[in-house]
């Protein structure tokens, strides 16, 4: 009843301070784990990419093996908090939000 799902070999591993660029668009890499251990977001001119590690006024699972509360807090503290507050957020799930309106209002990563 299941299928064996393989995944391709990556061309190559991106790492913090990488920069990605699509067409005329440049995103800077920041590994931000916590969710998962070799999680990354993507920031480039006034927004970031940042998957499941923040939502407006939550943040991502850490239930699962590997993941880590701690860890998860700690990104977003060092690496997210740290951009301007009018940086919008794009996440995996959910409405965009904004990292002065998370330090504000997110009841798990207040400031």
């Amino acid at each position: 009843m299941g299928a064996t799902l393989h995944s391709p070999e990556p061309d190559r591993l991106l790492k913090e301070g990488d920069v990605v660029e699509l067409d005329d668009i440049r995103l800077t890499v920041l590994h931000t784990p916590g969710h998962t251990p070799g999680h990354i977001s993507l920031v480039g001119d006034g927004v970031a990419f940042v998957g499941d590690v923040i939502f407006r006024e939550s943040i991502g699972r850490t239930d699962f093996p590997r993941s880590s509360f701690d860890q998860l807090v700690d990104s977003i503290r060092r690496k997210i908090y740290t951009l301007p507050d009018d940086t919008v957020l794009y996440n995996g799930h959910g409405p965009a939000t904004t990292v002065g309106h998370e330090k504000r209002f997110n009841p798990f990563v207040r400031e």
